[in-house]
């Protein structure tokens, strides 16, 4: 691995697990916030599967974008993304094809957070700077 490549992929972890546990954040924020405003969130009850939901993505993702037991919180957000693909979008005809059904932000979100859980959170984050006191 040359010399740039070691020095900036802890930096490029860290963004992407900003940047995906932001993206989490704001769906969570959405459904139980209310903002962005987001239409079918508009009379959401938080005892519905939609509103536990936004529950897990808005502490989820607040937790992934300061890098805080990032692990773990990762962990979570993969089976939470693969719950919402098979609950919300899969069918018998279109399992297989995450674009016909509407996943392919489910799916994506799925594996970007399995890959964090493995990886670990990047060279900016909480989990970092408490390891190195």
């Amino acid at each position: 691995m040359s010399a740039v490549t070691s020095q900036w992929s802890p930096r490029v972890l860290s963004i992407l697990r900003i940047v995906a546990g932001y993206a989490l954040f704001t769906h969570g924020s959405a459904k139980l916030l209310g903002f962005p405003k987001v239409d079918m969130f508009a009379n959401l009850q938080i005892a519905s599967l939609y509103g536990v939901a936004g529950i897990l993505e808005l502490i989820l993702g607040a937790l992934l974008v300061i890098g805080l037991f990032s692990r773990l919180a990762a962990f979570i957000a993969s089976g939470l993304c693969a719950a919402a693909y098979f609950i919300g979008h899969v069918s018998a005809s279109t399992f297989f094809f995450p674009l016909l059904n509407g996943g392919e932000a489910a799916v994506l979100f799925c594996f970007i957070f399995l890959y964090l859980a493995v990886a670990g959170p990047g060279s900016w984050s909480v989990d970092s700077a408490r390891n190195a006191a």
